[in-house]
């Protein structure tokens, strides 16, 4: 009997240094988590027969170290959650490695060729769609036409009142001009000419030129005796286009905050809205899972919103290849959620989660396991040396 309980504690210690050994193994894997190997008592009846590695722990919970990669497309996981990734099996895969990119038929994929998983999201919209692949337009965006334009500016209580009738062509005539750049649905660019001038203590006349042609739309700002705009906060100007695009656009310019107070003249918000059409450049990660397609007119579009995978027990989960987890009836049903909300943690890009296994535990307990083989092994060739001296008695 002795025989069999010494060589069930050699087998068990076997079945630990697996465990250890692949822990060490993978100290600098990204996103690997330790486990322990769990030994439990044998008995029949009353009568021990042995040792046995009776469970694995999978340490899930502890977080990784954080390592700085600069590439937009990295992300780790601050909390609980596991990125959600589709294999070519149609199986869903678990994992804490954030490392993405776009292949080339434009769906997003993680470092083993998985396609991520997300919710898609239509431009302009905040809405989320359902759970599926992420797929990245990377053809060209439409132009947007200019509809408004933000413009807040201090009209110099110092200016004086021109002695010449508004002349576009003459400096004198004006007291200050400014250029906005704007849009139309084709995404032909046009130039909006604003000319300033003092008419009176507290008004200001504004011309109106459009692509440099005559100035013949006008306004008045006035202002009360604070130096506050009083009205009219919005001036609509119509912008003939051409080409083909929408004609007789209008431009609603929001004057809303410009002031006459005393000292330099200064501009402060100069910003039309619309854009001219652009090809993809690139995509990237939020900090709140957005993933963001850039564009080579500057703009930015959210196209998807990465999901992260909450379990009920995500120890009972199944680690599979590429540092991968499956779920299983234990661990329960995975709650999907948008980085940040619900149980789901916060991503962190640029960064990756290093491998949570601490080498100097893992070699004290390889020395534990070196001695408790040794010693199950002195057990077995003293057993033996008594079994000789025996039948040589015999």
């Amino acid at each position: 009997m002795s025989f069999d309980i010494a060589l069930s504690g050699i087998q068990a210690i076997n079945n630990q240094l697996n465990t250890v050994s692949n822990n060490i193994a993978n100290a600098g894997t990204y996103g690997f988590k330790s486990s322990r190997a769990n030994f439990s008592s044998m008995y029949a009846g009353a009568q021990a027969t042995g040792v046995e590695v009776g469970s694995v722990t999978q340490n899930i919970g502890r977080n990784g170290g954080v390592l700085n990669t600069g590439r937009t497309l990295d992300a780790s996981i601050n909390g609980r959650g596991f990125f959600v990734s589709r294999d070519s099996q149609n199986t869903q895969l678990f994992s804490r490695v954030g490392i993405f990119k776009a292949n080339s038929t434009g769906f997003l994929e993680d470092s083993a060729g998985n396609k991520v998983q997300g919710y898609g999201v239509k431009p302009g919209s905040s809405v989320l769609g359902a759970l599926g692949d992420i797929q990245v337009p990377t053809g060209q965006i439409p132009a947007v036409a200019s509809t408004k334009m933000g413009y807040v500016a201090n009209m110099s209580l110092e200016w004086t009142v021109p002695a010449l009738p508004f002349n576009q062509t003459d400096l004198t005539t004006y007291n200050m001009s400014k250029l906005s750049v704007i849009y139309d649905s084709l995404g032909g660019k046009h130039n909006i000419t604003q000319y300033f001038t003092k008419t009176a203590p507290n008004t200001i006349k504004v011309n109106y030129s459009i692509d440099n042609g005559p100035a013949t739309a006008t306004s008045n700002l006035t202002f009360n005796a604070s130096g506050a705009l009083t009205s009219p906060p919005v001036v609509g100007v119509v912008v003939p286009t051409t080409n083909g695009s929408i004609s007789g656009a209008t431009v609603n310019i929001n004057y809303t905050g410009t002031t006459q107070f005393a000292g330099e003249a200064t501009t402060s918000a100069d910003s039309p809205d619309g854009y001219a059409s652009g090809s993809f450049t690139g995509v990237q990660l939020d900090e709140n899972g957005s993933v963001v397609a850039a564009y080579t007119n500057g703009q930015k579009q959210t196209i998807a919103v990465l999901a992260l995978a909450s379990f009920p027990d995500e120890g009972a989960l199944t680690p599979v290849n590429d540092t991968s987890w499956v779920a299983t009836a234990t661990a329960g049903t995975p709650l999907f959620d948008r980085p940040g909300t619900g149980m789901a943690g916060k991503l962190s890009v640029a960064t990756l989660e290093q491998s949570n296994v601490d080498i100097t535990s893992e070699l004290v307990g390889l020395m534990t396991s070196q001695r408790n083989y040794q010693a199950n092994s002195k057990v077995i060739s003293t057993e033996s040396a008594m079994m000789q001296s025996l039948m040589q008695a015999l």
